[in-house]
């Protein structure tokens, strides 16, 4: 898995899942049950990985949905 997204804004990781969904590229919010641990303060940022083999496919989605300022560096 890669990381190809980090985030707090629950907003945008809903507006992502939805693209990603829609493409069928398979993806996994890492670090969504933190809030347990951070009292529900939404300081510690989630990670949108997806698998090596669809990296391009979704950092190129992302992008052309005008998200490309929020994409890691790969």
């Amino acid at each position: 898995m890669v990381e190809i997204l980090r985030t707090n804004d629950l907003v945008l990781i809903n507006v992502i899942e939805s693209l990603l969904k829609a493409e069928g590229i398979g993806f996994l919010v890492a670090d969504q049950h933190m809030a347990a641990v951070e009292g529900s303060l939404g300081f510690l940022p989630r990670r949108i990985l997806v698998s090596a083999r669809d990296e391009t496919r979704a950092r190129r989605l992302l992008q052309q949905a005008g998200l490309a300022g929020e994409l890691r560096d790969g």
